[in-house]
């Protein structure tokens, strides 16, 4: 059983002809070839080479033959499975569904000030349970829903987080890497049960590090799945037309994709999607820009139809450092659009400015957003019953009307979309109700779930397991040098907290 997410009822959206579709793979596959990716793992490289591609040793190039790539992308899954903690909220990737995830920020804000400051543990756990409480929310991202909290050394953060996740939430989570953190993420999800995926994440343009593709070999050696790609901006570290930026980051994702088919045939392959133009007045990515949609769109089109490859989108976010109106149509403009033209799944919920801050009352906000969507992605019913040919005819012209009839009540619960932090009063209503916005409403359903849902907890084995591990995580940094003493005594008394209780 997996969660049912939305079921897209007509055909995705596409921009792109055959013939542009054609001269893009075509485009992908020559600098595959003749450029290359650069490839910084001494042991990636053997493999590579001994399966058919050219290696340069003293500059790390590989160049990967046409039909070594193609061969590769056939290997990849077209639809699979991905194990949550309980059974219930397992996703079933690819063909028309679409669900939607947490998006990250690197730190919470305040919401009077709207100024960005590192979360506390409690922070961080009470707004891991607003995700988990949101039917939209069907899995978390990896650094969601901050980079870390107050009191983590820097090297432990993400295994915390992951931890925190864990904690509150039965939902997917994957998981990102960082100096070994893969080592032991992926003992705490073998410990509960749960699968995560990874990722191979390229340094822009055409590059992988050390780090990279450790994490990915990993990861496809314990049988997860891989995510591949993100982060190039267009004009900066990609091509500044929409056409060559999609050569390159195809590449991008590719060569990884290579590396994984031969390592391991058929490992789950989810290719993903987060691209900006850069802002050439700042020097900044431009997230929020249309031709980010652009961008998204076609790529969806040529990994759907050409690559047969499930593929993940994680440019619906803003520029704007509030939850306001240019935050509300940045974002809802290109969810909408990644959800149209074929992505698998949507990164939205609680990101308010790029990556770099995410608050809960935003992700309640969003949560309407995503309802609005999917409701949109069911399409329309045609059938004897939602003609209503026969309705019609008995109720006639006025005074006929439809309000007390039966299939009025069954059908209008069936048709609306009715959000729960949306402000849809009247003008007298709202004026004696004290001129509530979205935001207010959203505040009070925050504490209204905070108050009532309870996450389905780990159990005393699991948790000790997972204090188990993070124990040895914390061995393992602080012999490295990465936890200083200073820091370890910070960390101890994070742990020590009143706010490192859950559930």
């Amino acid at each position: 059983m997996a969660r049912k997410g939305f079921r897209r009822k007509f055909k995705p959206l596409e921009i792109l002809t055959e013939e542009e579709v054609e001269a893009i793979h075509r485009g992908t596959l020559e600098v595959l070839w003749v450029t290359g990716v650069r490839v910084e793992h001494k042991r990636a490289l053997r493999i590579l080479e001994k399966n058919g591609c050219k290696v340069d040793y003293e500059s790390s190039r590989v160049h990967f033959p046409p039909s070594l790539v193609e061969e590769s992308l056939r290997k990849c899954p077209s639809t699979f499975c991905l194990k949550a903690r309980e059974p219930k909220n397992d996703l079933a990737l690819g063909g028309n569904t679409v669900y939607f995830s947490a998006f990250p920020g690197m730190k919470t804000v305040d919401l009077d000030t709207w100024e960005p400051r590192t979360a506390t543990r409690k922070e961080f756990y009470d707004a891991v349970t607003i995700l988990d409480a949101l039917d939209t929310v069907d899995l978390f991202k990896a650094y969601t829903p901050y980079f870390g909290f107050e009191g983590v050394p820097a090297s432990m953060a993400m295994l915390e987080s992951f931890a925190g996740k864990a904690r509150n939430s039965s939902k997917f989570q994957p998981e990102g890497y960082s100096n070994d953190s893969e080592l032991f993420t992926i003992q705490m999800a073998q410990a509960l049960g749960m699968e995560i995926y990874l990722y191979a994440l390229p340094g822009s343009p055409l590059t992988y590090f050390t780090d990279a593709i450790e994490a990915a070999l990993r990861g496809a050696e314990a049988g997860f799945a891989i995510k591949v790609g993100d982060g190039p901006m267009f004009g900066g570290s990609a091509p500044a037309t929409i056409a060559g930026a999609l050569i390159t980051h195809n590449a991008e994702c590719i060569a990884p994709i290579v590396l994984l088919q031969i390592v391991k045939p058929g490992t789950r392959i989810l290719a993903s999607h987060l691209d900006f133009p850069l802002n050439m007045q700042s020097g900044a990515p431009a997230f929020g820009d249309i031709g980010t949609s652009l961008h998204t769109v076609s790529f969806n089109q040529i990994w759907r139809r050409k690559y047969g490859v499930p593929t993940a989108n994680l440019s619906s976010i803003s520029s704007s450092k509030k939850a306001d109106f240019q935050g509300g149509y940045e974002r809802a403009m290109a969810a909408l659009l990644c959800a149209q033209s074929g992505a698998n799944y949507v990164a939205l919920h609680g990101s308010i400015h790029g990556e770099l801050t995410h608050h809960p009352v935003q992700a309640i906000l969003d949560d309407d957003l995503a309802g609005m969507i999917g409701r949109f992605l069911e399409g329309v019913t045609v059938n004897d019953e939602t003609l209503a040919i026969d309705l019609i005819e008995e109720v006639g012209p006025i005074p006929g009307h439809f309000l007390n009839k039966a299939h009025t009540r069954k059908w209008w619960k069936l048709e609306q979309f009715v959000p729960k932090a949306a402000d849809r009063l009247t003008y007298p209503e709202w004026m004696k109700t004290g001129k509530k916005s979205c935001l207010d409403y959203a505040r009070e359903r925050m504490e209204e779930i905070l108050a009532t849902h309870k996450a389905t907890l780990l159990t005393p084995s699991q948790e000790e397991d997972i204090e188990r591990i993070l124990g040895e995580a914390r061995r393992y940094y602080k012999e490295r040098g990465l936890i200083s003493e200073e820091e370890m005594a910070t960390y101890r008394e994070s742990m020590k907290s009143s706010d490192y209780s859950y559930g």
